[in-house]
């Protein structure tokens, strides 16, 4: 038996080795202590880098005239390849170098990113952080049915249920939204003419902010969908993503902004005012060296998960980020928004006893296979 045993942990320990160099230790374990902990690490990390990365991009598209978001987009990749190539050289860590072939494969993913962070910094340019947060969870739900279709997944009762509750709890939040929007501009208080005309731009912006949400929805599942199936393709780890990611997205959006933004010395100014000019341009380097961490631990996350939960936790880490936007941006705190956060983290808690029970159910209705492998082998 002990003989049977030996070659086969001995396989398993190599296959470990390996991946643990391709990972840089974010891969699983051979011990169910080991495998709790790489679930646990990427999926607090990931939470962390998304507050951090929520706020810092809010902060910069706030500008009243900022306009040029592939330029941002593209600084922030540039210093995101430069940091981590960096790192690399001082040891640090260890990726792929790059090679064409690789890119080839991997640049519609990246072509794919580019609309996802690109539609995500436009939805929160015209959309409050608590209200873009809720509605990240229509992504789940996309992406929850899209591994039905491709990865054989399942989608539970309570799972359902938790995507009602998603949704319900985006209704709230845009209905708050419009509320308070109307309210700043209410034409009862204001003239007849001047305050339908505020109502009218209010609700115009807002329309502007829904649509770039809805899309950034839908690329944010094809992108995640897509990456997972890619991943699995390509063999890269967590590194290889990243970098790949991020150095392919660099031409698609430097093209885009010289063809699609006004790089007039006027539009320029607006965008980069001179009395704030450092400052924003430090917030952009600060955010594209924290792009390392969003870019990193979203493979990581997807990688030691499932893309689904990797969204769910994006989801219940909904109530540090629309804080964040309470505190920093003066977001208003009113019934309406409070409501749809709770409802919203309640869907989240529903969603993650959805799962676990489904993962219990499948691990009862499997046989122990590790034993009856061990007898024949």
């Amino acid at each position: 038996m002990s003989d049977n045993k030996g070659p086969t942990h001995h396989g398993k320990e190599e296959d470990d080795v390996v991946e643990i160099k391709k990972a840089l230790a974010t891969g699983s374990g051979s011990t169910h202590g080991a495998a709790a902990a790489s679930t646990v690490a990427p999926i607090v990390c990931y939470c962390i880098a998304s507050i951090l990365m929520t706020v810092v991009n809010k902060f910069v598209v706030s500008g009243t005239h900022f306009n040029m978001n592939f330029l941002l987009l593209c600084m922030q990749s540039s210093v995101c390849v430069a940091c981590v190539y960096t790192v690399k050289k001082l040891g640090l860590i260890s990726f792929r170098d790059f090679d064409s072939k690789d890119a080839k494969m991997w640049f519609p993913i990246s072509v794919m990113l580019v609309g996802v962070i690109y539609t995500g910094s436009k939805s929160l340019q015209y959309l409050s952080i608590p209200v873009y947060t809720i509605f990240k969870n229509l992504t789940i739900i996309l992406i929850a049915y899209g591994e039905v279709i491709w990865f054989g997944g399942r989608v539970t009762g309570l799972t359902l249920v938790s995507f009602i509750l998603m949704v319900v709890s985006s209704v709230i939040a845009a209905w708050a939204d419009i509320s308070d929007a109307l309210a700043i501009g209410d034409p009862a208080v204001a003239e007849a003419v001047n305050g339908f005309a505020s109502v009218s731009g209010v609700v115009s912006k807002l329309n502007i902010g829904y649509f770039w949400m809805f899309l950034n929805c839908a690329t944010s599942a094809a992108y995640v969908l897509t990456m997972r199936k890619r991943i699995k393709l390509t063999g890269f780890s967590d590194w290889d993503t990243m970098f790949y990611n991020n150095l392919l997205s660099i031409p698609v959006l430097a093209v885009a902004s010289i063809v699609a933004e006004n790089w007039g010395y006027e539009n320029l100014n607006r965008n980069f005012p001179p009395d704030t000019r450092n400052f924003l341009l430090f917030a952009i380097a600060f955010s594209g060296a924290a792009a390392v961490g969003i870019s990193y631990t979203t493979a990581w996350c997807i990688r030691a998960t499932s893309s689904t939960t990797y969204s769910m936790v994006g989801a219940l880490n909904k109530l540090p980020v629309a804080a964040s936007g309470m505190i920093f941006f003066g977001d208003p705190v009113t019934f309406g928004s409070v409501t749809a956060v709770g409802v919203g983290f309640f869907a989240g808690l529903v969603y993650a006893v959805a799962k676990n029970n489904q993962k219990k159910a499948e691990a009862a209705s499997q046989p122990s296979v590790i034993p009856m492998a061990n007898r024949t082998s």
